[in-house]
């Protein structure tokens, strides 16, 4: 396999640079388990990279990195880097140079390969995947790398299905009907990614005999909701959940009214969630959107934290929704920032879904009551369906 390295109105690197991207590269193709192929890499400047867009893409503006396959049998392509934009942007990220040319490198190789992140749903998460993939193989600073790779591209958000309300209904009546077992699998049916229940300390519509049969039925995940309460972290124990998130409660209150109030309690939930995760369960943290509630929730060590959209989600004109909505972006943010895997959830339906949808950070929501009152009138299949359909066309 022959690669080159070219400059084009640029002075050249150090030869150990150059060396070191070029032993790189060819490394990918390796870890991509590929046969090495022949292709050029070509640095230059925004000059340069301009009239390539302009000339062949009809962009009127300079990009950090193009590629162009090749047309020859065995050539692969040219992948073109702008040095002077890549400096720009690995001060501005707070980047080792080097390895952001390796990872703008990188991803020109993935499109050469037919990798796109711009078409489809699950495009982007595929060449995601192989971008941090290579990263963790090939960057010196892989946790930084991984960390920025990750803030800038995102697989379609996921939708975990609360079936709380079919018990509320069943509650109603004391009877033994509707089931919010049966809702559970049809749910899933309708590509639920996983099921969420709320035992709450007053069992007001979940019973433990519910969680216990809905671990033992479903196909995808289980996500308990619950207080901080030491039976219901021994019943949490035996039951292992895929994930469980701690929220607040009172027997009052008709549903959740806020996040976790963490002012003073570090240590008490750093307890639980150290007990929980010994059981091998995830455990998420319900949280207001703001500075102070997630870096306080980092101390505590949950893996991830579910933001409350009820702010948003009530807000009761377009412009305190977007005052929340804003809010929810700035929190996201950090909560990435900060090492959490991002959720979100309460209040959310089928109208004010799409804009929290398409905040890139959030990989899950939690929706349930609006769910449940469609299913009413389409069925539980249906109703999941177009809520799904409606996060993934978000991003699509």
């Amino acid at each position: 396999m022959a690669m080159k390295i070219e400059y084009l109105g640029i002075k050249s690197f150090p030869r150990a640079l150059d060396r070191g991207l070029k032993q790189k590269i060819l490394k990918a193709f390796e870890i991509l388990n590929l046969p090495a192929r022949n292709l050029t890499l070509v640095f230059t400047n925004d000059v340069v990279i301009r009239d390539y867009n302009l000339q062949f893409l009809k962009r009127d503006y300079p990009t950090n990195v193009i590629s162009f396959k090749g047309e020859m049998p065995g050539y692969l392509g040219d992948i073109i880097i702008s040095v002077e934009r890549a400096k720009i942007e690995a001060k501005t990220y707070d980047l080792p140079l080097e390895d952001y040319l390796l990872i703008l490198a990188l991803h020109g190789l993935l499109h050469l390969l037919d990798y796109d992140h711009e078409k489809g749903l699950y495009s982007p998460w595929l060449m995601l995947k192989n971008e941090i993939k290579l990263a963790k193989y090939l960057c010196e600073k892989k946790e930084e790398i991984v960390r920025f790779l990750m803030r800038r591209e995102y697989m379609p958000a996921k939708l975990a299905v609360n079936v709380d309300h079919v018990a509320t209904i069943r509650e109603a009546r004391k009877t033994y009907y509707p089931d919010p077992v049966h809702a559970a699998v049809l749910a899933e049916l309708g590509g639920a990614d996983g099921i969420v229940v709320h035992l709450r300390l007053d069992r007001r519509h979940i019973k433990e005999r519910d969680v216990r049969i809905i671990k033992e039925i479903i196909k995808t995940k289980l996500i308990l909701e619950m207080a901080i309460d030491k039976d219901l972290v021994k019943f949490a124990k035996e039951v292992k959940p895929y994930q469980v998130t701690l929220v607040p409660e009172r027997v009052e209150e008709v549903t959740t009214e806020g996040g976790m109030e963490l002012e003073g309690r570090v240590e008490e939930v750093k307890k639980v969630v150290k007990e929980l995760n010994k059981a091998g369960i995830k455990v998420s943290l319900f949280l207001n959107p703001d500075e102070k509630a997630l870096e306080l929730g980092q101390k505590t060590g949950a893996q991830i934290v579910e933001l409350h959209t009820g702010m948003y989600a009530e807000a009761e004109d377009e412009e305190k929704r977007m005052v929340e909505f804003e809010r929810l972006e700035r929190a996201a943010h950090l909560a990435k920032d900060l090492g959490f895997i991002v959720h979100a959830g309460h209040g959310l339906n089928y109208e004010n879904i799409g804009p929290v949808a398409a905040i890139p950070e959030i990989e899950e929501f939690s929706i349930g009551h609006s769910i449940i009152g469609r299913a009413i009138f389409v069925g539980m299949k249906e109703a999941v369906k177009e809520m799904k359909n409606l996060i993934l066309r978000a991003r699509g």
